[in-house]
């Protein structure tokens, strides 16, 4: 059985980065729903015309203030949101990117309200968003094989 979907909810495409430098990775603290006050990997909506280790580029920068070169996708993820009543809210398809720092310090600001250099064995003990962990393990693997 399936649960009632207003017509108006459709799947959103976005993208993060977990960006990686001198083996530790780059979290934001989110500042805006969903997710608030959760770790996470910088990320948001892919815009038209952009590929999505463009659109993982870009939001980094716009988020952190941090240049990063994205080297391959490290997981797919859906977030999906239900009411009281079991009604669809919204659904989000994330593609989280491997990446590596080229250049900036992480700064915070409206969309991150803190940022941090973390160690990926650290991750799995932060108050963060579904799955993070496992992106960021897959991700250090993807850039240890590339290396």
């Amino acid at each position: 059985m399936s649960l009632p979907t207003p017509a108006a909810v459709r799947p959103t495409l976005a993208a993060s980065a977990a960006v990686f430098r001198d083996g530790r990775v780059l979290l934001a603290r989110r500042g805006f729903a969903p997710g608030l006050g959760l770790w996470s990997l910088p990320g948001g909506r892919v815009e038209p015309g952009e590929t999505l280790a463009e659109a993982a580029e870009r939001e980094v920068m716009e988020e952190v203030s941090v240049r990063a070169q994205v080297l391959g996708v490290a997981a797919a993820l859906d977030f999906i949101g239900h009411d009281e009543a079991g009604v669809l809210t919204s659904h989000f398809v994330v593609v989280a990117h491997a990446a590596l720092w080229q250049a900036g310090e992480p700064q915070p600001g409206p969309e991150a309200t803190e940022v941090g250099w973390f160690r990926p064995d650290e991750v799995a003990g932060l108050a963060s968003t579904r799955g993070l962990a496992d992106v960021v393990v897959r991700a250090a693997r993807l850039l240890a094989a590339t290396a």
